[in-house]
């Protein structure tokens, strides 16, 4: 059947499978072994598929990692995706560590959005899930994300049960009085998050009625900027929102608009599904924008409307989320 139901119009696209943090819910703490860089896909590879993803619909994209501002060049990349004619919106998640001092070149570049994780506001607290971060970096870069513009700032919350569950309120708090968009994310079953599942797992149900219980009924709103599946409210009042992100108790695959490129050119269209298209190899072999647009569009078509079904899942850093 075709996507009549499910336009996909949002391309995440992994640019590196490398991180300098090591959440302990996405990563074991000697990290996974990295993929050799000529496996990697290069700054003109990735445009080259964005090209053809445009005349297949794509219209935004998402640069992903790991941690995407590892990678060298990323201020490069960032120009030449902006530049592609048909794409009107590049956005960035990032870990927050490094922004700070590379924000203005990347909002010159093109950058319209960015995505912070923030999981917690106490200092020994993300020092020990991220083995070793520095909170007031993140709040920098949240500082610098506001003061350039680059709206709407989103903060990305995992909520974890018995360790920041009882930082909801205080999370929610920070939409209040700023245009921040506080996101409250279900921990996923990707890599060490899945022996965490039964210990931390802590659904949006929850996390709505204790926010409820305490500001009382959260008002529903239309959909921020970005193509994400969050659904988003506000505390009456606030000046910014309040959005949840229920990847596992919440499927929202029927109106996923979404396709991830891995950083080694393989096309996923679900999360959750197996092996991907690869693009990587047609690209080197010489295939031209129309047979790459032509892979993407066969994806399209075969994408599902409920979940896929496989075994055991990856490595989110490898994913793109």
């Amino acid at each position: 059947m075709g996507r009549e139901r499910q336009r996909v119009d949002y391309l995440r696209i992994s640019v590196t499978d490398r991180c300098n943090l090591r959440c302990r819910y996405c990563l074991p703490s000697e990290g996974v072994p990295t993929v050799p860089h000529a496996e990697v896909l290069r700054h003109e590879e990735i445009v080259a598929i964005v090209q053809a993803a445009v005349a297949v619909g794509i219209k935004k994209v998402r640069l992903t990692g790991g941690e995407p501002l590892v990678r060298r060049g990323i201020v490069e990349l960032v120009a030449m995706l902006a530049a592609v004619p048909g794409i009107d919106d590049v956005a960035l998640t990032t870990n927050g560590v490094l922004f700070p001092e590379m924000a203005a070149a990347l909002k010159r570049a093109g950058l319209r959005r960015v995505n912070i994780s923030l999981d917690t506001l106490r200092p020994e607290r993300y020092a020990w899930i991220t083995r070793g971060g520095d909170l007031q970096r993140v709040l920098t870069a949240v500082e610098t994300a506001l003061a350039l513009g680059l709206h709407p700032v989103k903060l990305n919350m995992v909520v974890l049960k018995g360790f920041n569950d009882d930082e909801i309120i205080d999370m929610a708090r920070l939409s209040l009085e700023r245009p921040l968009h506080v996101r409250f994310i279900e921990l996923m079953p990707f890599g060490p998050a899945d022996a965490l599942q039964n210990e931390c797992f802590f659904p949006t149900r929850e996390v709505r009625a204790r926010l409820e219980a305490h500001f009382g009924p959260l008002v529903t709103i239309r959909k921020l900027a970005g193509c994400g599946p969050a659904c988003y409210y506000r505390i009456p009042g606030a000046t910014g929102t309040i959005g949840f992100i229920s990847g596992v108790t919440g499927h929202f695959c029927s109106r996923c608009n979404r396709l991830r490129l891995t950083a080694t050119g393989e096309l996923r269209t679900c999360l959750f599904g197996g092996p991907g298209v690869d693009l990587k190899g047609p690209l080197r072999a010489g295939a031209n924008q129309a047979a790459v647009a032509a892979l993407l569009r066969e994806a399209i078509e075969k994408k599902a409307g409920t979940r896929a079904k496989t075994g055991r899942l990856g490595v989110m850093a490898r994913l793109g989320g």
